[in-house]
C-alpha cells in the first residue's frame, strides 16, 4: 500500500485507514467481528484508524480490537465536548484505551475549538499527542475551518470527500495543500448513499487500475487527489476492509477515470 507523508507533520501513513463510525459501537459479543475487520485490515496494510467519543463504545472497542497491534497503528480520534474539562475526562479515557497516546487528536466539528486547542496543546506539547486537528462534515462549516487552518495550531484537517461532496475541493483542499496539512477523508462512500453502486461490467475500463469493486473505484477516485493523504472507510465485514485496504496501491486515476467514477455516481 502507498504511503504519503502527512502533511508536513513528519508522519509517513497509507492511504487506506479504518473508520470506526456506527459500525463499531457494538456490544461484547459484536467485538470479535471488530477485531477481525482491524485484523484484514492490518494484513492489507492500513495503519490509521479513526474514532470519536462521539460514536458511543467505539474507542474502548477498537482499543481492544487493536491489542498488540497498538504499535503499528497511527491513532486519530477526537474530543467533542462543551467544556474544558469534560474534554479533558474525553482524553483520560483515551489515554487508557491506547497505550498512553493518541497520534492525532482532532475537535470533532470545531466544538469549542477555542477552549479545547488551549489545553490539548499542553498536552502535545508534553508529547501524549502528536499532531492536533480539527474536523467537520458540514460545508456550511468550511469558513469556520479555514479559520482554524490559518491559526497555525493544527497540523491536520477531516473532512468529507467523495464523488457527490466535492466541496472542500474549492478552499479546504488547496489551503490544505499550502499550509503543509494532513488530510484525512471521511466518508468515502458518502455514508453509504453510494453503494451498492453499478454492475460490475460498467467498471470493466477501471480494471487496469486495480479496480475490481465499487468501493474500491470509490476510494481511488478518493486518493487520486494528492492532497489527500489518507481515506478512512468504515466496515463491519472483514471481507470488505481487505478489499478497501486493496484500493491502496497504484497506478491513481487520470481525467478519464475521474470523470467516468463521477457519471457512475451520478455526481
Amino acid at each position: 500500500m502507498e504511503r504519503r507523508a502527512f502533511g508536513s507533520t513528519g508522519l509517513e501513513i497509507p492511504v487506506i485507514g479504518l473508520g470506526t463510525w456506527s459500525v463499531f459501537d457494538v456490544a461484547p459479543d459484536g467485538e470479535a467481528v471488530a477485531s477481525a475487520v482491524v485484523g484484514e485490515a492490518f494484513v492489507g496494510g492500513t495503519r490509521l484508524v479513526d474514532s470519536s467519543p462521539m460514536y458511543g463504545r467505539a474507542e474502548a472497542v477498537l482499543g481492544r480490537a487493536l491489542g498488540e497491534r497498538r504499535t503499528e497503528a497511527f491513532v486519530a480520534t477526537k474530543i467533542w465536548a462543551r467544556t474544558a474539562d469534560e474534554g479533558r475526562a474525553q482524553l483520560r479515557r483515551q489515554l487508557a484505551f491506547y497505550g498512553g497516546r493518541i497520534d492525532v487528536e482532532q475537535v470533532h466539528n470545531l466544538v469549542a475549538w477555542r477552549e479545547q486547542l488551549e489545553w490539548l496543546e499542553r498536552h502535545r506539547d508534553a508529547g501524549e499527542i502528536g499532531v492536533l486537528g480539527a474536523t467537520h462534515y458540514q460545508h456550511r462549516a468550511f469558513d469556520d475551518l479555514a479559520t482554524v487552518m490559518r491559526s497555525g495550531r493544527i497540523g491536520a484537517i477531516q473532512v468529507p470527500w467523495n464523488p457527490i461532496q466535492r466541496e472542500a475541493g474549492r478552499e479546504i483542499l488547496p489551503l490544505a495543500a499550502d499550509l503543509g496539512l494532513g488530510v484525512i477523508a471521511m466518508r468515502p462512500f458518502a455514508e453509504g448513499e453510494l453503494l451498492p453502486g453499478p454492475a460490475p461490467a460498467e467498471l470493466a475500463p477501471l480494471s487496469p487500475f486495480g479496480v475490481e469493486t465499487w468501493a474500491q473505484a470509490l476510494l481511488k477516485w478518493c486518493l487520486s487527489d494528492p492532497r489527500v493523504h489518507v481515506a478512512i472507510p468504515a466496515t463491519r465485514d472483514p471481507s470488505h476492509a481487505a478489499g478497501n485496504a486493496a484500493a491502496g496501491t497504484p497506478p491513481w486515476f487520470g481525467p478519464e477515470e475521474l470523470a467516468l467514477v463521477e457519471r457512475l455516481a451520478g455526481a
